[in-house]
């Protein structure tokens, strides 16, 4: 589906709280990838799952989508500090869940009975099935986050993450997940790691 034209602050999923999207906001107005544009996409994405009748606790999983990389900095912990983040920053409930999702995005290790992690999960590396031109864009941006790494280092660390993703059975963990994007996103990273060892 294309994305939606929505303005990102009306995506809020709460009616209140909106100083809380607002800093969100800010944190994510930055250069990557992990920016505006993949917090957007990972909000179409759920809407995808969701029209394509993937069940999800909607409200805890688009608010683990707002937090789930609202610190990131190319570093070590950046999951963990954004869980913390939500936990500092919204009522329980449902902040244990959001706090549980985001820490769930670092290693994507979302077990299929579990729909609100798979659906995250699968929000998340839906970028993997971009098309060409967008997926390389999205393999620049990572590159510029990294940039602290030396070259050779970057190089085998993303060809290491990228080949534990394809080891699985499966990139995506929800039915629909997979129908939608398992196919271009093996292709796309199949061909990244062939760039990136050759």
């Amino acid at each position: 589906m294309p994305p939606t034209s929505t303005p990102l602050a009306e995506r809020w999923p709460l009616r209140a709280l909106t100083e809380v999207r607002d800093e969100l906001l800010v944190a994510w107005d930055r250069p990557g990838y992990h920016d505006l544009r993949h917090l957007a996409e990972v909000l179409d994405r759920l809407d995808d799952l969701d029209r394509d009748g993937a069940r999800f606790d909607r409200v805890p999983v688009a608010l683990a989508a707002w937090f789930h990389d609202a610190v990131y900095d190319g570093r070590p912990g950046a999951e963990e500090r954004s869980a913390l983040l939500a936990e500092a920053c919204l009522p329980d409930p449902p902040a244990a869940e959001v706090a549980r999702l985001v820490r769930m995005t670092e290693h994507h290790q979302a077990f299929p009975d579990d729909l609100n992690a798979a659906a995250l999960s699968d929000a998340d590396l839906g970028i993997l099935a971009a098309g060409r031109d967008r997926y390389e864009q999205y393999a620049r941006d990572v590159r510029t986050e990294y940039a602290h790494v030396p070259d050779a280092d970057f190089r085998a660390g993303r060809a290491a993450v990228l080949g534990d993703l394809l080891d699985g059975p499966s990139l995506f963990r929800t039915p629909q997940g997979r129908a939608l994007w398992e196919e271009p996103a093996r292709a796309n990273v199949a061909a990244e790691i062939a760039s990136l060892t050759g």
